[in-house]
């Protein structure tokens, strides 16, 4: 039983409920004028949408099934994706 959990918790799938579009994402960063929402913004522009940010958003909140996945974790993950 704890190798198939281990198996299981490895190999997890993120998701995300629903789309987003670029113009929600807009209006969420707008809200906040910050460094790290320019920064963001600016990504995703150069991306040319939000369907990278969040597959490698959702991949790297794997990592922090463990340990737990909260609202601090998400931002962490997008600040390092508008730094990459």
């Amino acid at each position: 039983m704890k190798e198939l959990a281990r198996y299981l918790v490895d190999n997890i799938v993120i998701d995300f409920d629903g789309a987003i579009t670029m113009d929600q994402v807009r209006q969420f960063l707008r809200d906040e004028d910050s460094r790290e929402s320019r920064a963001l913004l600016s990504k995703l522009i150069d991306d040319r949408g939000v369907s990278d940010l969040m597959v490698t958003v959702a991949d790297c909140l794997k990592d922090h099934i463990r340990s737990g996945i909260n609202e601090d974790v998400v931002r962490d993950q997008l600040q390092m994706y508008s730094e990459s």
